[in-house]
């Protein structure tokens, strides 16, 4: 198996990259991103194998606090962290909870159409935005502190070239790259959407936070000009 690439991309934040192919063919890698937070415990949004030098890093962070399940379907390794780390509480998107009931996974609690601004404790350091009007119902999040937006599938900056640093084939889709600049993805962002006054209410709300880096699950980390590329994204939503 492949290693994680394992980076401090700013103070208190480190990401966990590797390669992930969706469908057989679409290599678009994906990533976790861990928090310490000013209590010193950890916040994690899992979303990639718990592999050994993950573990190891995440450790000497801190006491895992928190784990997170972004949308409705980055939930496929909640279980191996939450194994890892009992004691923390598991979060994610209705959507997913409901996807993992046969698995005897303990949520604390959940994102929904019906609870859609949740506390868990974090709110202070860490803001997040339920987007029901998305097909994937995805959360962003926004770590005040550092002004670095973490998401999922709401934002993608492709190709996934740190995701692929440690394999010995590349990243990307074929014949095109999707970054938030494109009209492309300005094209997909919009026809992902199942309720367009959702997301011009919620897309308007992450625009409004102060965050210039923007860390992917899929594609690389844009350190610069984040809330630019956000809106780059989402113009059809925030004409």
């Amino acid at each position: 198996m492949v290693e994680s690439t394992i980076r401090e991309v700013t103070k208190d934040i480190w990401t966990f990259s590797r390669p992930f192919t969706r469908l057989g063919f679409l290599r678009i890698g994906g990533r976790s991103t861990a928090i310490k937070l000013k209590t010193g415990d950890v916040w994690v949004l899992a979303s990639t194998p718990l592999d050994q030098p993950t573990k190891d890093t995440i450790n000497k962070l801190g006491p895992v606090k928190y784990i997170v399940g972004a949308d409705s379907v980055h939930h496929l390794y909640l279980g191996e962290f939450h194994r890892e780390y009992p004691q923390a509480k598991l979060i994610a998107v209705e959507e997913a909870v409901n996807k993992r009931k046969g698995d005897g996974l303990k949520f604390t609690g959940f994102w929904g159409d019906k609870n859609q601004n949740p506390k868990f404790g974090f709110e202070d350091e860490i803001l997040s935005c339920y987007f029901s009007g998305f097909k994937n119902k995805d959360v962003a999040f926004c770590h005040v502190a550092s002004k670095t937006l973490i998401e999922a599938d709401l934002l993608f900056n492709m190709p996934p070239t740190e995701q692929y640093a440690n394999a010995w084939f590349s990243g990307g889709l074929p014949f095109m790259k999707v970054t938030p600049w494109s009209s492309f993805h300005a094209t997909m962002t919009k026809n992902l959407s199942v309720d367009n006054e959702a997301m011009k209410r919620d897309a308007q709300t992450v625009a409004g936070w102060d965050f210039n880096r923007i860390i992917p699950c899929h594609g690389d980390v844009i350190e610069e000009d984040g809330n630019k590329a956000w809106r780059s994204a989402f113009k059809f939503f925030l004409d």
